[in-house]
């Protein structure tokens, strides 16, 4: 994949009407936002298309509403087969019930707070628009001075954005003269909002996706060694492309989380009730073949925090025991690394010139379990390597414990950053202007 993209410095964007698709999946609490850092994230494109009087069309998508809303509140194929499927006094009930959640959600995914945020930063400078590509996003743009903006109605709200649609892509596209893209926490999608409209106007990025590519890519194609990639999570088969595509280039290869257990299963130990991808237990088998073959160390806990169930809720008190990982409890279930195997990871990150982590050691919502994940955000806090963390829980634990500072990047993708990790081309950008 090309990283070397053109962005809103490389064009003539002065008093042209820009449009730009933004990340502003914010979390929200009673429609009250709890976290703006993708908001924050965006400013500095924002303000610079601001400056350089621009009226700017700002987009997002927000959550997984219940429906689509392109027209009105009508119930989706799915919805529709199950009505059908009811006695028919029964139906008018089912689909009012229906009816009403879509409602719900359009309130509930609507992005007016965000418009409201937005304004707190930028001074009043920001106007809401009740839809997409409708009467009133029209009116409002067609309102809009230089140095001021517009934030356009939850893209999903339409049922052709997920899909692409030309058509969709095309109504987007003419709202505008140039497009941005600075969005990465989408970039992995092919929707309308983040690579169709592309093909109408000319396309470059903004400065969150020109750091994510530059910081992530220089990482993979160039790192200053040694290189240690460190990865977590749940499931082998969510990272295969990753283990495959880091084999390919790091030093060292930590592997944590509930995904450990399968590969300590392929080494012919018990792993008692830890997650186990009975499939994957032959692909772990050549990775450590591999590993071995290029030189890669490959680091696998040597230790475990063990219980007897899974906490529910997850955040509920729970009883725990340390075990070395080949004599793990036929009873009990492994949740997090141990206290060697955190010391072993942070003699390894100590070491190391570049790192990359993605996925937790353990259940990082239980305190009891957050141990491991804790203590690699540690080692990479202290460590003067170059060290990028790519979104989901990894990123919480760093934000959390206030090492963010002490962090080279944070990805604002947890999805596109392990794609991207993966060596994958990604839609969003791989539409935009080449330099």
């Amino acid at each position: 994949m090309n990283y070397n993209k053109k962005t809103i410095e490389d064009i003539d964007v002065a008093g042209k009407k820009v449009l730009v698709r933004c990340d502003f999946n914010v979390p929200l609490k009673d429609g009250v936002i709890t976290s703006d850092k993708r908001i924050v994230e965006a400013l500095p494109t924002i303000k610079y298309l601001l400056d350089k009087g621009c009226k700017v069309i700002l987009c997002s998508h927000m959550g997984k509403p219940h429906n689509v809303l392109t027209e009105g509140f009508g119930l989706n194929k799915k919805e529709k087969k199950k009505l059908e499927e009811l006695p028919v006094e029964k139906q008018a009930e089912a689909k009012a019930d229906l009816l009403k959640k879509a409602l719900g959600d359009k309130e509930k995914f609507s992005l007016k707070p965000v418009a409201e945020r937005l304004n707190e930063y930028l001074g009043g400078k920001v106007t809401f628009a009740s839809d997409i590509v409708g009467d009133d996003a029209k009116a409002k743009i067609a309102a809009l001075k230089g140095g001021d903006a517009v934030l356009i109605e939850n893209v999903r709200f339409d049922a052709r954005e997920e899909k692409n649609d030309a058509e969709f892509s095309k109504e987007l596209a003419s709202l505008a003269e140039i497009y941005v893209n600075d969005a990465f926490g989408s970039a992995h999608r092919a929707h309308a909002s983040t690579a169709g409209v592309a093909a109408y106007l000319p396309a470059v990025c903004g400065y969150l996706i020109q750091k994510e590519i530059g910081v992530m890519g220089a990482a993979l194609e160039n790192p200053k060694r040694p290189f240690v990639a460190i990865l977590g999570g749940a499931k082998v088969s969510d990272k295969i492309g990753v283990i495959n595509n880091l084999m390919e280039k790091v030093d060292t290869l930590i592997i944590g989380g509930g995904m450990a257990y399968t590969f300590v299963a392929a080494k012919g130990y018990g792993i008692g009730k830890s997650l186990f991808d009975a499939e994957k237990v032959d692909y772990c088998k050549d990775m450590m073949k591999k590993a071995e073959e290029k030189g890669v160390k490959l680091l696998l806990p040597i230790d475990t925090v063990v219980a007897a169930d899974f906490p529910n809720p997850i955040d509920a008190p729970v009883d725990v025991e340390t075990v070395d990982v080949t004599a793990i409890p036929a009873d009990k279930e492994g949740l997090d690394i141990g206290e060697k195997t955190r010391a072993l990871f942070a003699d390894a990150i100590k070491n190391a010139k570049t790192v990359v982590w993605n996925g937790p050691m353990g259940v990082f919502e239980n305190p009891t379990l957050a141990k491991g994940t804790i203590a690699v955000a540690q080692a990479l806090a202290d460590s003067d390597a170059v060290t990028i963390v790519g979104g989901g829980d990894s990123a919480a634990a760093c934000e959390q414990l206030g090492f963010a500072d002490k962090i080279t990047h944070i990805s604002t993708g947890g999805g596109a950053s392990l794609e991207f990790l993966e060596g994958l081309e990604l839609p969003g950008i791989a539409c935009l202007q080449d330099k």
